[in-house]
C-alpha cells in the first residue's frame, strides 16, 4: 500500500531531474529583486541575465522597474516587484527571450495586470500597470556613446574615450557592482572615481578623464538618455602643465653630431620637429606619399584641423634619402627604417620614438624629464622668432611666424611664445642703476 510519503518522494525526483536536466542548456538566470538594502531613495528592480545568442554567454539585460518605485514602504514595493518577478519567471518559461519578438509568447500571459490582493491594496483589482520609461544599463550607455563618437572624431581621440570608459566600467564593477542603470551613475560615483584617478596618477590626468567622460555623458544627454550631465557640476583641478625646457645652442649641436654616428633615422625624425616645427605625433603619421619634393610640400594631419600643408624648407629636403622607389602608402618613419609597414596605433608609434629618444639620447647625456622631443620644437620656434624680431615689430615677427609654426591665431602663438619663453627683454640693468 503505497503512502503519500511514497508519492511526495516519487514527486520530488521528478522534479529534481527536470531541474538537473534545465541546468545543462538554461538559457536565463532566476530573476531575482534587488532592493538596495532596504534604501526607499534607491530605485528597487528586477533582474535577470539570458544567453547572448551570438556570443553563448550570459548577458545581464535591461532591469525592470515599471511602477514599483512609487511606492513609499518597503513591503508595497517589494510586493509590487515579488509579482513581476514571478511573471518574468512565467515568461521565461514559456520561452520568452529578449532576443525576439515574442509575438506567440506575450498575447497568452497577463503580465501587464496585477491584482490587488498582489500589491497589498494599493493597486486597484484589474488596473493597468503603466510602465516607467526604459532605463539603459550604464554599459549600453557607454557603448551607444561610443558609437556616436566614432563617426566624429579621429582614432586617437577615439581610443582614448574607450580605455577611459573601459576603466570607469572597472572601477563601477568592483567599488558599485548592484550599479546597473545609467541613472544610477551620479555626480558621487563620478567624483569618487576621479578622486581616484588623482591618487594613481596627477591632476593633469584626472581632468582629461572628466574631460572625455563629460564628453561622453553630454552625447547621452543631447540623446536623452540622461536627464542631466552631471560631470559638468564637477569643477576642473588646478594642473601645473608640464613643459619641456629648450636645447642650448652647445647641447643641440652636441645631441646632432651624436646621433650622426649612432642613429640617422631618430636624427632625421627630430629634424622634422625641428625644422618643419612639426609634432612628433604628426611626424608619426607622414606617409611617403605625403612627402612632394617636386614641390617642396608636406602634406599631414595637425593637431586642429584635418589637413594641413606647409613648406619644406631647403636644408631639410637635403637631408631627406631617394624615396621616389618607395610605397607612397607606406611610413616615412617605422622601426625597421626609412618607407615601410607599421600596423599599430598612433600613440604606440609617439610612445615608440619616446622611448628611443630617451634609450639613444636622454641616458647618454644625462637629460632629466623636462627633455625631450617636444624640446626641439621649442628650440627652434625661439630661434626662430629671435631671428624674426630683430629685423620687424613684434606683431610683424609673429604674423610671419604663424605661417611657418601653423597656429591657428595670434593669441594662441602669444600663449605658446610665453609658456617657452622665447619672448625676453632686453638687459634692463641701467634702468635700475639710477
Amino acid at each position: 500500500m503505497h503512502t503519500i510519503f511514497d508519492y511526495l518522494e516519487r514527486e520530488f525526483e521528478n522534479e529534481y531531474e527536470n531541474e538537473y536536466d534545465s541546468t545543462l542548456k538554461k538559457k536565463y538566470s532566476t530573476p531575482k529583486i534587488y532592493s538596495a538594502d532596504g534604501n526607499l531613495s534607491k530605485r528597487w528592480y528586477v533582474y535577470f541575465s539570458y544567453r547572448d545568442p551570438e556570443t553563448g554567454k550570459l548577458k545581464r539585460q535591461t532591469p525592470i522597474y515599471a511602477n514599483a518605485n512609487k511606492f513609499k514602504t518597503k513591503e508595497d514595493r517589494l510586493s509590487v516587484l515579488v509579482t513581476y518577478r514571478k511573471a518574468l519567471l512565467k515568461l521565461l518559461k514559456e520561452g520568452y527571450s529578449p532576443y525576439s519578438n515574442n509575438k506567440e509568447i506575450i498575447p497568452n500571459i497577463a503580465v501587464s495586470k496585477v491584482q490587488s490582493s498582489d500589491v497589498i491594496g494599493q493597486v486597484e483589482p484589474k488596473q493597468e500597470v503603466k510602465p516607467e520609461e526604459t532605463i539603459m544599463t550604464y554599459q549600453e550607455a557607454f557603448t551607444f556613446g561610443l558609437k556616436q563618437k566614432k563617426k566624429l572624431v579621429n582614432d586617437t581621440t577615439y581610443k582614448s574615450y574607450e580605455n577611459r570608459l573601459k576603466k570607469l566600467k572597472k572601477w563601477i564593477e568592483a567599488k558599485y557592482p548592484n550599479i546597473i542603470g545609467i541613472d544610477e551613475v551620479n555626480k558621487k560615483v563620478i567624483s569618487q572615481f576621479l578622486s581616484d584617478m588623482l591618487e594613481k596618477t596627477s591632476p593633469r590626468s584626472r581632468n582629461n578623464y572628466r574631460t572625455d567622460l563629460s564628453s561622453i555623458m553630454q552625447v547621452l544627454y543631447d540623446n536623452d538618455i540622461i536627464k542631466v550631465n552631471i560631470i559638468k557640476q564637477i569643477p576642473v583641478l588646478k594642473a601645473i602643465p608640464k613643459r619641456n625646457k629648450t636645447y642650448t645652442q652647445e647641447k643641440e649641436e652636441e645631441i646632432f653630431r651624436y646621433l650622426e654616428k649612432e642613429d640617422k633615422d631618430l636624427l632625421l625624425f627630430i629634424k622634422f620637429i625641428s625644422y618643419n616645427f612639426l609634432r612628433p605625433i604628426e611626424v608619426c603619421r607622414l606617409k611617403i606619399g605625403d612627402v612632394d619634393l617636386k614641390n617642396k610640400q608636406i602634406k599631414f594631419k595637425a593637431k586642429n584641423s584635418p589637413l594641413k600643408t606647409k613648406i619644406i624648407p631647403d636644408m631639410l629636403i637635403k637631408e631627406l634619402p631617394d624615396l621616389s622607389k618607395l610605397k607612397k602608402e607606406n611610413y616615412l618613419f617605422t622601426p625597421e627604417g626609412i618607407g615601410g609597414k607599421w600596423d599599430t596605433e598612433l600613440r604606440n608609434k609617439r610612445d615608440y620614438y619616446s622611448k628611443r629618444f630617451k634609450r639613444v639620447v636622454k641616458d647618454h647625456f644625462g637629460l632629466g624629464e623636462d627633455y625631450g622631443l617636444y624640446s626641439f620644437r621649442h628650440t627652434y620656434i625661439t630661434k626662430l622668432y629671435r631671428y624674426l624680431a630683430k629685423e620687424s615689430s613684434p606683431f610683424e615677427a609673429k604674423s610671419k611666424l604663424m605661417l611657418i609654426t601653423g597656429h591657428t591665431s595670434m593669441s594662441a602663438l602669444e600663449k605658446y611664445l610665453r609658456d617657452i619663453d622665447a619672448e625676453l627683454p632686453e638687459d634692463y640693468s641701467h634702468m635700475l642703476e639710477s
